[in-house]
Formats: structure tokens, sequence, C-alpha cells
């Protein structure tokens, strides 16, 4: 990390212009994209200083998207997905337009209401090489991938795994009425559609540990 340059000084917090918001250091900020179609950058404040002239410059560690990663968006990142990159920029105050929370994956499969402002992150990523950490995840269901927050899963009653309706040859209305469920794996035929297992949360909100894990990244 860069030292302080002469004539500058560390300050604890700046005011985002427009708003009453006061952004520190650890504090995740949106700022204004240059084609303002598309949606705010999002990052996470490292350092404030302040020169002689009271000019504030802030250095921003910044998260990408996964369309902005190289590889690009794949079906299991969620809509409010974002990585912590090793990309550092310095920027102006005016550049600021709000704040937001990014919650860790576990907190984020937890929240009852997703608002405008809150995302997740579950991967540091490389901005050159394209490498993620960690660079395996476990995967789910009878199609081996990640969780995606944003799908539907039912967990079995019996082998404990999670899978999505489509995989299982079920609409998401029928998954919705079921109070039990054992795939087809566990269950010989009628068994499975007997109302044996409740929906539960999410493969995030259990915790569960999977054996099977798939590499992510180049």
């Amino acid at each position: 990390m860069a030292k302080t340059k002469r004539g500058r000084k560390r300050v604890d917090s700046f005011t985002i212009r427009g708003t009453n918001k006061i952004a520190k250091v650890g504090d995740n900020v949106l700022l204004r994209p240059s084609d303002t179609t598309n949606p705010p950058w999002v990052a996470i404040v490292e350092k404030i200083e302040k020169d002689k002239w009271n000019n504030v410059k802030v250095l921003v560690r910044w998260y990408y998207r996964p369309e902005d990663s190289i590889g690009g968006r794949r079906k299991f990142h969620g809509e409010k997905e974002l990585f912590l990159s090793d990309h550092y920029d310095v920027q102006n105050t005016h550049a600021f337009e709000g704040k937001c929370v990014v919650h860790s994956f576990q907190d984020y499969t937890k929240l009852e209401n997703v608002t405008a402002e809150d995302y997740y992150c579950r991967f540091e990523y490389k901005a050159v090489t394209g490498a993620f950490n960690p660079d395996r995840v476990a995967v789910y269901c009878k199609c081996e991938m990640p969780y995606n927050p944003d799908e539907l899963m039912v967990q079995c009653d019996q082998c404990k795994d999670w899978y999505h309706p489509e995989c299982m040859g079920m609409t998401i209305e029928e998954t919705k009425k079921l109070e039990l469920f054992v795939c087809s794996e566990c269950s010989s035929g009628d068994d499975l559609k007997k109302p044996l297992a409740k929906l539960c949360a999410s493969p995030g909100a259990d915790r569960k540990v999977e054996s099977k894990r798939q590499k992510i990244g180049p």
C-alpha cells in the first residue's frame, strides 16, 4: 500500500455529495458509472486523504461483477454477486453516489428482504490472471452446479443434498406445494410423491459441506 504523499494528510471520512451519508475507511460504496444506463460500480474505501487545498482523494478497491471478469457470468452467479478484486484506484469525491452493504455469502442467504443496496461476495478475484480464491466451491444437485441464491432449491429429507426442481422433473409451483421431499436416488417411485419433507431455506443457510467441488475460473 502506498504511503501518504508529502502535503497530504489522512482523514477519517468524507460526506458523499448530494447526500447526508458519511463514508469511512472500510465502507462499501457506490460510484457513478461513465455510462449512466449501467448499474453503479461498487468498491470498498481503503484510504482517504486531503491535500493542502482541501481536495479529498479516495483510494478504493474495486468489486467486479461476474460479467466484468475473465470468463464472464455463469449460471451459478447470482444477480447481486460481486468479486473482491486486487484492482485499486484513486477517485475524486464527486464520483461517489451512495453506500451499500456487501454481505458474506452465508449472511446474504439468510436475508429475508434484499434491497437495492444489498450485495454479496464469496470470491476474491485477481483482475490480471482471472484467478479466484477459493478456486473450488461445493456443488449440488444432479447438475453438479454451485449454489445460486436466486434459484429455488429443495433439500432431500434422506440424503440431505439439494436439488433444482427442473432437474428433478418438477415445476417450481409443484415444489412449493411439497411439505417434504425425497430425491429419486433415495426413493423408489411412489415414495418420491409422498409429502415427506419440508422445503428448507437454502444450501447457504445450513452451511452444508459437500465432498464434490467444482473449480472456478480458467
